[in-house]
């Protein structure tokens, strides 16, 4: 049984990575069962042996797994693989980067957006998480700069996959929620009626504006430089597919967390 989602695009080019499923683990209702965040609940014991299994399939070690603190702002930390991954975790930010061998990116979502990006050239990666504060405050484009400031990266040269998140037709927001991401991505094709979408809405029927998070990057993404061929959605909806994903909304807040982690290449 696979753990995980992978992208055609970073297959390609010889990126090791991966998107967790929520199958497979070990964590028990209502973390069941590949719960990969470590401070929603659920046992530590278990969290633990999920991040050795998922680590296991996508190919590095727990050990050097760096993540941060996610804050739903715009944020970039560069992985200094001088300070232990336990330790970096302590940083807040939303999206990492990183040219580092050795060692793995990662951001946890549940509804939110995960992007994981690679260069052909370089070998750099990063990983952002974007949720409707992020994609606000552009986070994606933040991770584009950094890395072609901090790795010599061309944003035409990059590859981005965008994984499974909170579909449009659950995605319910208020009028000023809907302008402001519209706004943000310079397009008001992100924002739908309620009144013209059909189920699964969170509570059935509503005339409110909802969003498509994953266009908001995917627009965001082409912004910062990449070409709409160099980027690549990763199909499903966490809110409707309670089998396969958490979600956060649907769930109440009480439930698990996804991992979306990706090796700078050698």
């Amino acid at each position: 049984m696979s753990l995980s989602l992978r992208s055609q695009l970073l297959t390609e080019l010889g990126f090791r990575h991966g998107f967790s499923l929520r199958t497979g683990g070990v964590s028990a209702g209502p973390y069941d069962s590949l719960n990969l965040g470590r401070t929603v609940g659920d046992s530590a014991a278990a969290v633990t042996e999920n991040q050795l299994r998922f680590a296991r399939e996508v190919g590095y070690s727990t050990g050097r797994l760096y993540e941060v603190t996610q804050v739903h702002g715009a944020a970039v930390a560069a992985v200094d693989t001088g300070v232990a991954p336990e330790l970096f975790r302590a940083r807040e930010a939303d999206a990492l980067v990183s040219l580092a061998t050795g060692c793995a990116l990662g951001i946890k979502v549940a509804d939110c957006v995960a992007v994981l990006l690679a260069d052909a050239e370089t070998g750099a990666v990063a990983a952002a998480h974007a949720g409707w504060r992020g994609v606000a405050a552009d986070v994606v484009g933040a991770a584009v700069r950094a890395l072609a400031e901090l790795h010599d990266v061309r944003p035409e040269n990059l590859r981005a996959a965008v994984f499974p998140c909170i579909g449009v037709a659950a995605f319910e927001v208020g009028d000023e929620v809907a302008a402001q991401l519209a706004a943000a991505v310079g397009s008001a094709r992100v924002v739908q009626q309620g009144a013209t979408l059909r189920s699964p809405a969170p509570r059935g029927a509503s005339t409110k504006p909802h969003v498509d998070l994953a266009l908001c990057v995917r627009l965001q993404l082409a912004r910062a430089g990449l070409s709409q061929q160099h980027i690549e959605t990763v199909a499903g909806c966490t809110f409707s597919e309670p089998e396969r994903f958490f979600s956060y909304r649907r769930d109440g807040g009480v439930t698990g967390r996804h991992l979306a982690a990706i090796v700078p290449r050698c």
